[in-house]
Order: structure tokens, then C-alpha cells, then sequence
């Protein structure tokens, strides 16, 4: 994915929930009503991290590849059997270059009737090339996405096991768009989504995984969600204090990310970013220090995360959603 690789400076608006217009698109929606937390169900971080194995073990994920498909049949196949409702919305994407892209966002749904609702979602392709890869004979290789794919796939499919199991409060959306990380054409299945659901569809707020499985996690305040959404950056960290995640999500500034979160806030739908953008590992030699030096490499590999970040994102959530929102 490409990213603004800019780092944020803390500064005292941003710690105190500050939020400015960007373009002239600060969505309408409010604060999302006050709850306090109730005991969720647990999360199982273990049976999360096998389902990041499995992602990988189908192969890379890029639209075209053997793997793209794998995913998707069994993705679909898991909801189907989890969800009140799995919808599939293929659609295509031309690059730069011209070539299209056969994509296709999975929407799994919970309680699909109720007014109240949450929006969750992950990237689950991968990216075509290893671009950040210090040896450049290496860097057209398509990367395994252990992390940038998998990790926030995987917390999404093991909610949807515990919403099975334990009806929630509030409608859950699960969104596994498409054609998030294809070089040159960035964000594509957020953006379909946001054109075709987001003039009628109003959660009370979106948060959106991506890269939640790093060794060592940390999930600082994403700058562009406290531009778009302040009010979700202080109620879901507020969750992280009160359920004892502090040392996972603190309320310091991290690196000012363009991610998936940026087409659907431009569509009205406030959604944060919780992503852990220093993605370390012994033995990767990314070239971009930035993004950590397993960002968009081969490093991106299973033995380079584990089930904490999982558990710990997969916790919060969990809490947002069985707190009522």
C-alpha cells in the first residue's frame, strides 16, 4: 500500500480531540451516543492467528493469482456459515496500465435489520510486487502478506465466529474489500464500496485493521482519523484504558496513513484507522524505514507476527461492539 510516510508531531489539538475540515468533507454524523462498557465474549487470539496462516498458505493473494481466488472461496464459505447475510459485490478496476482487475468486496452482515450499526473492515489482497525489497532483482515478487492482508482478515473472521456465538447488541458489518494494495491503483473496493453503499448507509462509526499483527504492536493515534473522526478516536481509546490495552493503543501521534479509511470518511462514513505501521522482524531488509523494514517485502511472512496484536485488536473491538457502540 502506498502510504504518506509523514510523521506527526504531537501536538495539543490533536491530544485533545481536535479536528479540522480536509477539502471541505468533514462528515455530518455525531458523537456516537455515550455506553458503558460490558463484559464482551472472549477472543480467541490463537484461533485468529490460524486463520492468518491459512490466508497465507493459499499463496499470494493478488487479483489474477491462483491464490486471490482460494481466498475468496473460503472466505465466503466461513461467513455463509457465521453471518445473517453474505453479500458479494465483483466489480473491476483498469490501472495506469491499463490492465483490469477482477475484484470483488465480501460484505458479511449482522443483525441486518437493526438501525444501530458498526462498520468493520480489512484489505484482503496482497500486494503484486515487493517494492521495498533492498534487492531490486527481488522487488517484482508478489509479497505473502502475512501482516499487510492477513492480520486484519484474520480478526475480522474470528469476530465473526464470537457474533455467531454470542448475538451482539448492535448490526455488525464485516467489509473485506478487494484491490486494496495493487501498485498504481490503490484502494479500490473501499472506494466501490464507498460510491455504492455510502449515500445510504449510516453506522454510527467505522474502524478499519490493517497490519495488526506485528511481534511487538503498538497502535498509536492514526493522524487522519482524528482529522475525519475525533470523536471515534476518543471512544475507542477510551475502551483501550478502561479494558486494560493502554500499552497497545496510546494516545501519542503515529505516521499520518493513506489507507482505506480515507474514501469512506470522504463518503460521510466517520472511520478510523488502527494500524501498527513499523512493521519489524529479524532478517527483513526493507529499504523503507518508514514502514518498517518488513513493509512490502518477502519478509512479510508468518514468522514475522504474532497472535498479541490480534488479541489485543481483536479484544477492543469486541468491547465497542458488545458495549453497544
Amino acid at each position: 500500500m502506498t502510504r504518506t510516510l509523514l510523521l506527526v508531531l504531537a501536538s495539543a489539538s490533536l491530544l485533545a480531540g481536535g479536528c479540522r475540515k480536509s477539502d471541505g468533507e468533514q462528515g455530518a454524523q455525531g458523537a456516537p451516543s455515550a455506553a458503558q462498557p460490558s463484559p464482551a465474549p472472549a477472543f480467541d487470539q490463537d484461533a485468529a492467528f490460524a486463520l492468518l496462516k491459512q490466508q497465507v498458505a493459499f499463496g499470494p493473494r493478488v487479483p489474477g493469482m491462483p491464490g486471490h481466488q482460494k481466498q475468496l472461496d473460503w472466505m465466503v464459505q466461513y461467513l455463509k456459515q457465521r453471518a445473517d447475510t453474505v453479500i458479494l459485490q465483483p466489480f473491476t478496476a483498469t490501472t495506469p496500465k491499463g490492465e483490469v482487475l477482477h475484484l470483488t468486496n465480501v460484505i458479511a452482515r449482522f443483525k441486518p435489520a437493526a438501525s444501530d450499526r458498526l462498520l468493520l473492515l480489512a484489505h484482503w489482497d496482497t500486494r503484486q510486487q515487493a517494492d521495498n525489497e533492498a534487492d531490486s532483482t527481488r522487488r517484482k515478487q508478489p509479497i505473502p502478506g502475512a501482516n499487510d492482508g492477513a492480520s486484519g482478515v484474520a480478526v475480522l473472521m474470528q469476530l465473526a465466529d464470537v457474533l455467531k456465538k454470542h448475538s451482539p447488541p448492535i448490526g455488525v458489518d464485516l467489509l473485506f474489500d478487494d484491490g486494496e494494495d495493487y501498485a498504481g491503483n490503490m484502494y479500490a473496493g473501499s472506494q466501490y464500496f464507498a460510491q455504492t453503499w455510502g449515500a445510504n448507509y449510516h453506522p454510527l462509526y467505522g474502524i478499519l485493521l490493517d497490519m495488526v499483527g506485528d511481534q511487538n504492536p503498538s497502535f498509536p493515534i492514526e493522524p487522519s482519523s482524528q482529522q475525519y473522526a475525533p470523536e471515534v478516536i476518543q471512544r475507542v481509546y477510551d475502551m483501550a484504558e478502561k479494558i486494560g490495552l493502554s500499552q497497545y493503543f496510546p494516545r501519542s501521534p503515529g505516521i499520518d496513513i493513506d489507507d482505506d479509511h480515507i474514501p469512506l470518511n470522504k463518503a460521510g462514513i466517520h472511520t478510523i484507522d488502527i494500524i501498527d505501521f513499523d512493521y519489524q522482524g529479524a532478517g527483513c531488509t526493507g529499504s523503507n524505514a518508514s514502514g518498517g523494514p518488513c513493509w512490502h517485502t518477502l519478509g512479510d511472512t508468518v514468522q514475522h507476527t504474532s497472535p498479541v496484536g490480534l488479541g489485543a485488536v481483536g479484544r477492543l473491538v469486541a468491547a465497542m461492539i458488545y458495549s453497544g457502540g
